[in-house]
């Protein structure tokens, strides 16, 4: 019971975090498809990084509050960009020169921070969800 309590609250979180995001955030209207990225993504979290389901539902979370996994999701007050929301966007540059609008290109760059940074996308989303932002 109190785990469900605990990831309906994460739930409630998550979306709060998501309207506030809006607000600030623009989407360009560029056709991506959602559930392409996420496989994508799910298939370098798990055999890339050896990282677990759990790790993969936490990512999906994170980026849920930070993007909704627009590639174009863009920030006006931060500059904050794409799919991880990096700070500024050209960090991304990394990984590609496509990194503005390509949603693959900012993933990889979006896992190889959090590894570096948090060690896991679990680790990822905790501190998200105690600061707001990772």
């Amino acid at each position: 019971a109190a785990e469900a309590e605990a990831k309906r609250k994460a739930e409630e979180e998550a979306r709060r975090q998501a309207e506030q995001t809006k607000s600030t955030t623009t989407y360009s209207s560029s056709s991506y498809s959602l559930s392409a990225l996420q496989s994508y993504a799910y298939d370098l979290v798990i055999n890339s990084y050896g990282w677990s389901e759990e790790d993969f539902n936490a990512l999906v979370n994170l980026w849920n509050r930070e993007s909704g996994w627009n590639p174009n999701a863009h920030n006006k007050s931060s500059g904050a960009h794409g799919i991880p929301q990096s700070l500024p966007a050209s960090k991304m540059a990394s990984e590609g020169s496509d990194y503005y609008t390509n949603g693959e290109t900012q993933i990889r760059w979006g896992l190889k921070y959090i590894k570096n940074r948090y060690g896991s996308p679990l680790n990822a989303w905790a501190h998200s969800q105690q600061k707001g932002w990772y």
